[in-house]
């Protein structure tokens, strides 16, 4: 009894479960009731995914361009106090609650799609035992490969190399607003990554490349229609107060503060002045 419990158990305690079971659907849904096949399934599945995400999206390309914005700022906060690490992270989040930034926001889409693409690897991994036999159909994708086989096998080499190009251009538009360092890492992690896909399903690879396709598009769009954010204002020494009138030259109105008056100078001491006295009335001359 308590070996058939076990089933029962595992998928209760897998909280992804659900999620598989609603990846499953759609997927049964849009090959038999839509008529694609199951590789266009999953690419159409993708874009569903990829719409119901547009609100987080457009929060994560505003927080990004916001960074842009304020880059200059926190880099000079950085380099200010660049030997206390402590103070320097206290006043990078006084600066990001003061500018309303939420640095987070640039990651949420992808973190979002992590469940999905473990529920979607779990959906395939079974799908010739749990699919397949009540719903037939082809496996074959542009008949280069089996979603069902892992990348390695077959025309699979072949999209890991286009699903590794259109992940560097995906990751160069959201790592646009990133430091050096971290931006390096992003372009590098795909490369990285690709000794551990080659057992996935070439199913999988086929989201991950939609979606990264998905993104690069997105963020040639969004160049080109969303406006960025205006630059804040750069002030100087010499620009007066928001509150305070600036100081006018001349006669200015009543009230206004005018520059002090200069002292008068005062006469250099000297030997004094001779004046010479008209002729006549037998004046001598001093």
């Amino acid at each position: 009894m308590i070996t058939h419990l076990i089933p029962h158990l595992l998928a209760f305690t897998n909280p992804l479960k659900p999620l598989e079971h609603l990846l499953q659907h759609i997927l049964v849904w849009l090959h038999v009731t839509v008529g694609f096949t199951w590789a266009w399934s999953i690419v159409a599945l993708t874009v569903l995914v990829r719409i119901l995400l547009v609100p987080v999206t457009v929060k994560q390309i505003h927080s990004m361009q916001n960074l842009q914005a304020h880059a200059p700022e926190m880099k000079a906060l950085q380099q200010k106090w660049k030997h206390d690490k402590q103070r320097q992270n206290e006043e990078l989040m006084k600066f990001y609650r003061e500018n309303k930034i939420n640095p987070a926001a640039s990651c949420l889409p992808m973190v979002l799609q992590i469940p999905i693409f473990i529920s979607l690897f779990y959906v395939l991994r079974h799908f010739d035992a749990n699919v397949l036999p009540h719903y037939g159909g082809s496996v074959g994708w542009l008949h280069l490969v089996d979603i069902t086989q892992p990348v390695k096998d077959g025309w699979g080499p072949l999209l890991l190399v286009i699903y590794v190009a259109s992940q560097l251009s995906s990751s160069y538009f959201m790592s646009s607003t990133m430091q050096g360092a971290q931006r390096i890492l992003l372009m590098v992690l795909p490369v990285l990554f690709v000794p551990f896909i080659l057992k996935f399903p070439a199913g999988l690879m086929l989201y991950w490349l939609t979606t990264n396709l998905w993104t690069t598009g997105q963020g040639l769009v969004t160049r080109r229609l969303m406006p960025k954010p205006e630059l804040p204002e750069k002030r100087s020494s010499r620009t007066p107060a928001k509150d305070e009138p600036p100081l006018e030259s001349g006669n200015g109105a009543a009230g206004a503060p005018t520059k002090p008056a200069a002292p008068a100078r005062k006469p250099v001491a000297g030997p004094p002045r001779r004046v010479k006295r008209k002729k006549g009335g037998g004046g001598a001359k001093r």
